[in-house]
Parts: C-alpha cells; structure tokens; sequence
C-alpha cells in the first residue's frame, strides 16, 4: 500500500529499552512517504534512565519526524476533532498504557490521541512491550484484541526462561501492520515466535 501523504500519529511510551528498536520504524514510514506526527507520554518525555534522558528522547524524536512532539493532553486534544490522523501508533506500548487503554482512562498526551482515533473510527495500532502481557496485564491485551479498530503489530514472548510473562512485538512489523490497518485488516499471524531478546 502507498502511504503517500498518510498522516501518521507515532506515539512513544516508557518501555526505554525499546527505543532503538522504534527510531529506523519512524524512518521507514518517512521514506515510504508518510507524514508523521510524533507524540510521548510523561514516562518517555520526563525520564531520565540509563537508556537516555527524557529531552534528549523526545528532541531525536522531534529531528527524526521534523515536527515538535506532543506532550500534553491539551496539545493531543484537537487532534480528534481535526480528525487528523489516518492512523495512530504506539510504539512500544507499554502495560500501563494498555491497562489504561482498556479501562478507558485518559491521563497523557499518548491516551488522548488513542481515544481521539477510536472515537473518529480511525486505526489505533499497538506494538506492545510489556513484562506482565501472560500476567495481570493479560485481561487487558484481551479487551484490546477484542475493541474495534484496534490492530496489534504481530508479537511473542521475548525471553521466556527469564521473563515467562513478557511479550514484545516485532518492530520490523510496525510499517506492514500500518499497511493492513489502514485498510481495515489485522495483519497475521499476530502471535509469532521472536527471537530471544536479552535482558537490559
């Protein structure tokens, strides 16, 4: 599919570790001709830890998308009733953002701009990363495999002797799982056998 003038929304969340893995996606949407709107949840914005500092995040965010990132729920408001993106991403999505997601909670910028899409019957495509995905945050990956419009880069545990709970998508997905939510299609298959993946 041409994503040619496609307005993307690509939203980071706090799962740190995964952030090297979700900068060459941004570039791939970029050359595929996308324009992409970048936004970060406090988590990933404030935080300084030893995979890199919140500004220093979100101002390689900013450079890599050419737009300034969105922050505050009040900057992500209209976004639904501009009805501006085709499709929204979150890339990694973390447990609490599903868990909030499923329990219709709307407390940052990323939340915002996922409900604007599901009320305007819009794409929400999730790349999820999270360590309790088989754990208390399984009832939550049910509702969301379960909503409307909602499309799930394809993922599998990461490392199942030392994390059995863990489930992290394959990035690499990110830009074909756009591809088949745009039109209305959950790419397949959604569970997939990763590669085993360190423990950072």
């Amino acid at each position: 599919m041409d994503l040619s003038g496609k307005k993307i929304g690509f939203a980071i969340t706090g799962s740190h570790c995964t952030y090297q893995e979700i900068w060459p996606q941004v570039e791939k949407l970029k050359k595929a001709g996308a324009e992409v709107y970048p936004l970060a949840s406090p988590a990933a914005a404030e935080t300084d830890s030893r995979f890199g500092r919140g500004e220093e995040i979100v101002a390689h965010f900013a450079q890599l998308t050419g737009r300034p990132v969105i922050t505050t729920i009040v900057e992500a408001e209209p976004l639904g009733p501009q009805a501006l993106l085709d499709a929204l991403v979150i890339a990694p999505c973390t447990g609490n953002t599903c868990a909030k997601l499923a329990n219709s909670i709307t407390d940052t910028a990323v939340l915002m701009a996922a409900k604007a899409q599901l009320r305007n019957g819009r794409p929400l495509v999730l790349a999820i990363s999270t360590n309790d995905a088989l754990g208390l945050n399984a009832k939550n990956l049910g509702v969301l495999l379960n909503t409307p419009r909602v499309f799930f880069v394809p993922f599998g545990q990461d490392n199942p002797l030392e994390k059995p709970r863990s489930l992290v998508a394959d990035m690499d997905l990110i830009v074909p799982t756009v591809e088949y939510a745009l039109q209305g299609k959950q790419i397949q298959p959604v569970l997939i056998e990763r590669k085993l993946r360190e423990v950072k």
